[in-house]
């Protein structure tokens, strides 16, 4: 059995164009190119919840030591949860936690590092959040609250 000529040519006509390779691979690039810093910013945001535990855990040692000492500070063989040498109990992901205390005053701050690097939050006793430092492009310091995602509103 013979082929005619245009059933040669549909058999042949199998395949995909240059052009519309060209488009495919234009339509992945585009889709990338939106996808790929919504993703960053995703991850991001997941790092900075490890300095919200972290501060949050920290200040409510703080609290239950005051509520047993009246005072933050050291208090005969009772040790502030600031003075522990353990550093694994004041790290938290990419956040360390640092402490300023006076008898009846605190300040925590999460200071980030590696992936979390140039974001640092503060709380103090009376609860006060800020957002002392953010990298390029996350809006900035802000006094009121902790900035946890990109560009939000101080």
């Amino acid at each position: 059995m013979t082929l005619s000529f245009p059933d040669r040519q549909a058999l042949q006509a199998r395949g995909f164009t240059l052009i519309e390779v060209m488009v495919v691979v234009a339509i992945i690039g585009i889709l990338s190119a939106v996808a790929y810093p919504a993703y960053t910013d995703y991850i991001t945001r997941g790092r900075l919840a490890d300095a919200n535990t972290g501060l949050s855990t920290m200040r409510a040692q703080m609290e239950r030591h005051f509520q047993d000492n009246r005072r933050y500070t050291t208090v005969g063989t009772f040790v502030t949860p600031c003075a522990t040498t353990d550093p694994k109990s004041r790290t938290f992901g990419d956040f360390v936690i640092t402490c300023a205390v006076t008898a009846d005053t605190y300040t925590l701050t999460a200071t980030g590092s590696g992936k979390a690097s140039g974001f640092a939050y503060t709380v103090n006793q009376q609860d006060v959040r800020a957002t002392t430092s953010t990298p390029t492009g996350w809006g900035g310091a802000c006094t009121s609250k902790w900035r946890m995602k990109k560009g939000e509103s101080c």
